[in-house]
């Protein structure tokens, strides 16, 4: 782009009056120059839409001899959107109140106001941009976006013009100031039209299209920043029997306030789309399986807790929810949005008003299932078989929960304590295990099949602990028992109740004061899956462990990876300075057993010792 050079700018420098004569032909071809610069800048096709309008002020400053040229918005502020300022005076993204700009004059007059001296002037002396950085000349052109006008085009520089500006100077701002408000108005039209194409206009909630295009994008952040997230889909039960009876106008004001129960519930970075009909899609960012289904249940029990008031009376409506979770190789959401679509079959076929969940690398059992399971007693135990590594004498064994389904399959805890935890069973299913426990450690001691050394090992979860009618049960339920056995046992009882940090514990205090009734009578701690997350040291600093658990996809990679044979031998040694026995997890062949025994690991449990085993109903 060529540029006038210096001589001719302070031959033709702005300055002639407004009623002077014809311009001169040099003039003329001064303003034909600078028209064609500006047009070549506002017709260049390798910018976008900012850089354009950066070019334009640019080019514009530079026509005039201005220092800065601004292009500023008034909303409840006055907001600098495009500047062309090499000193730094108002960079863009500037906020100010609207009384500290200068441009507010113009805006409130809907005016040009063009300023020669900043500093004789009665309202402009003492403002900053005179005051502390040199301004002198001002110009302001107001920006016109259809009827409205939301913008100011200033030009300011620090030398004076005391016979202010021409008419073809005027001229040229104001149409710098059109073009920019042309393009303005465009993007605020294209801004809406996309507003409606991706907004359901009954709710103003996000569309199904725009639901989509943005689950893309959370799959991708996800995937950058290794998080997890729940996809879960919402149905209002018997929405058509709503419609049916009081016609489609007051079914859609059970909509619009369905969704605003939902949006007012949500957590800070969920978000919220009508996936169509009286369905809805809820993403659940950064929440695994427990939390996912904590926060649908609470929205489900916010929608329900109040009828809904309509011009035909109040209606009370249910919801059901399905949730899915991504498996760890899903290419996008798609998968887990099929997952959730299937649970909400399933919520819906099940009985309705009621939250099902899945994942994608595991099914986990409806809650209709597992619930069933509890009321038709097919709750059973099973035990699996702890060793003494050095002598290879069974010294202990950990209880696991099984669900017997109808069909007599057997459903492995891993397979439903997830979904139990998310939906409120698990005091009852620690409940049933726990007595179940102590059953058969009576049965064993009384009839001499195990000593008062023999532990086993329970797993306790905080629902339960945080259930002080349920753990006074069970303290009494456990002085029963002892008293039952006829075997005199000291202070130490052989059960030994194991805790975890994937249980996300995360009152240390409140969980100290939940567990000294039971090391009070007598019972152990085992911290479990220890080395699956952060917080093991501090549970383990914190709390009286008696055994350390050592998380199975350690045993499982220590003879392949050096470091973890490494951190394996440090944590047996600690165990041993500390007083605390180790237990190796998932311990499959001769070999492991062997190298976690010469590393000083106490005891081992896995498939190489023994399977789980279930147990006959001691009931």
């Amino acid at each position: 782009m060529m540029q006038p050079s210096d001589a001719s700018a302070q031959e033709d420098a702005p300055g002639q009056g407004l009623g002077s004569a014809s311009p001169s032909h040099t003039e003329l071809s001064r303003q034909t120059a600078r028209l064609n610069a500006l047009w070549r800048q506002a017709t260049r096709h390798d910018l976008g839409d900012a850089e354009r309008s950066r070019a334009i002020l640019r080019e514009a400053a530079l026509a005039l001899g201005m220092d800065l040229a601004v292009l500023g918005e008034f909303n409840e502020h006055y907001r600098v959107r495009t500047a062309h300022d090499p000193l730094d005076i108002l960079p863009e993204g500037t906020l100010l109140s609207p009384r500290e700009a200068v441009c507010q004059a113009v805006h409130l007059a809907r005016a040009p106001l063009f300023i020669g001296e900043l500093s004789a002037h009665s309202d402009f002396s003492g403002h900053p941009l005179v005051r502390e950085h040199g301004m002198h000349t001002y110009a302001g052109i107001p920006v016109w976006t259809g009827e409205e006008v939301e913008a100011v085009l200033a030009f300011m520089r620090r030398a004076p013009t005391p016979e202010c500006f021409d008419d073809a100077d005027i001229a040229f701002m104001e149409l710098v100031a059109g073009w920019l408000g042309h393009h303005l108005y465009q993007a605020r039209q294209k801004i809406q039209l996309e507003r409606h194409a991706l907004t359901d206009a009954l709710t103003g909630l996000l569309n199904r299209r725009a639901a989509e295009l943005r689950l893309q994008e959370e799959m991708a952040r996800a995937r950058r920043h290794n998080e997890g997230f729940a996809v879960a889909l919402v149905d209002i039960d018997h929405f058509k029997r709503v419609n049916d009876r009081y016609g489609h106008a007051v079914g859609d004001q059970v909509l619009q306030v369905v969704a605003r129960r939902l949006e007012s519930g949500l957590r800070e970075d969920d978000w919220l789309a009508r996936w169509g009909g009286e369905e809805f899609l809820i993403f659940l960012r950064g929440a695994d399986q427990q939390e996912s289904v904590y926060v649908m249940q609470r929205l489900i029990g916010h929608v329900k807790a109040q009828p809904i008031h309509t011009e035909a009376g109040n209606i009370s409506v249910t919801l059901s929810a399905g949730i899915g979770l991504p498996a760890r190789e899903d290419a996008d959401c798609q998968a887990a949005v099929e997952l959730a679509d299937a649970c909400l079959y399933q919520a819906k076929s099940g009985g309705r008003d009621r939250v099902e969940i899945r994942d994608g690398n595991t099914e986990y059992w409806p809650a209709q299932i597992i619930k069933r399971a509890l009321r038709d007693d097919r709750l059973r135990l099973a035990s699996q078989v702890i060793v003494d590594l050095e002598s290879g004498q069974a010294v202990a064994d950990e209880a696991l929960a099984r669900v017997v389904l109808p069909d007599g399959r057997v459903i492995a805890a891993g397979e439903f304590i997830e979904a139990a935890e998310g939906l409120g069973l698990m005091p009852e299913i620690d409940r049933y295990i726990t007595r179940q426990t102590m059953a058969r450690c009576t049965s064993k001691l009384g009839n001499g099949v195990v000593g008062p050394d023999f532990a086993h090992f329970v797993n306790l979860s905080p629902q339960f602990l945080a259930r002080r009618d349920l753990v006074e049960e069970m303290l009494q339920n456990a002085q029963n028992y002892c008293d039952a056995c006829g075997v005199s046992m000291g202070p130490v009882k052989p059960i030994v109740f194991e805790i975890t940090e994937r249980q996300f514990l995360t009152n240390l205090d409140s969980l100290e004061a939940d567990l000294k009734p039971l090391l009070d009578f007598g019972f152990r701690l085992a911290l479990d899956d220890f080395g699956s997350g952060y917080s093991s040291f501090l549970y383990l600093a914190r709390l009286p462990i008696s055994f350390l658990k050592i998380e199975g996809w350690m045993v499982a990679n220590l003879r392949k990876e050096r470091k973890i044979a490494a951190i394996v031998e440090s944590l047996a040694g600690f165990a041993r300075r500390e007083g605390i026995l180790t237990v190796a997890e998932c311990i499959e062949d001769a070999e492991t057993a062997r190298i976690l025994r010469e590393m000083g690991v106490n005891l081992g449990q896995g498939w190489h010792f023994g399977r789980p085993e279930l147990e006959e109903n001691q009931n």
